[in-house]
């Protein structure tokens, strides 16, 4: 499970650069795919990294309401921006991926909280993971 578990870290940081450059993250994906074909530095871009992103690409104006609406005391904008992308790749891999168990899910996040943010955001990130869990069944909705 180490691959999956860099393909979301992967997956996060083309989020996170997508984000901090205003840029959408579907660009991003294709600059880093293009990055690994001509700079043998760079790793290449596993297929579920490309899930991630591309799924959260879909369902992007979906997630970011659940986030606004459920983040108790935060609006999506004064969210420290590393929070705000664990929760939008979270949030898609939990309420969109079937394939995955929900723990998994909240245990990947939480330990990107805990790589990439700060001490506070670890228990942020498993508590609002953790009520889409829980709501599941509702939240998920078709929004093409």
């Amino acid at each position: 499970m180490a691959a999956r578990n860099t393909a979301r870290k992967r997956a996060f940081q083309i989020l996170f650069e997508g984000d901090q450059r205003g840029t959408d993250v579907v660009t991003v994906l294709a600059d880093w795919i293009r990055h690994s074909r001509t700079d043998t530095r760079q790793p290449p871009v596993s297929e579920f990294t490309m899930q991630l992103v591309e799924g959260y690409a879909n369902h992007a104006k979906r997630i970011d309401e659940l986030i606004s609406q459920y983040a108790v005391g935060w609006t999506l904008d004064r969210m420290p921006v590393v929070d705000r992308n664990i929760l939008r790749l979270g949030a898609y891999e939990l309420i969109w991926v079937d394939e995955t168990p929900d723990a998994v899910v909240l245990d990947e996040a939480v330990q990107l909280a805990k790589e990439f943010s700060t001490d506070e955001s670890p228990s942020f990130v498993n508590g609002l993971l953790g009520r889409f869990k829980e709501l599941k069944s509702s939240l998920r909705r078709d929004d093409a």
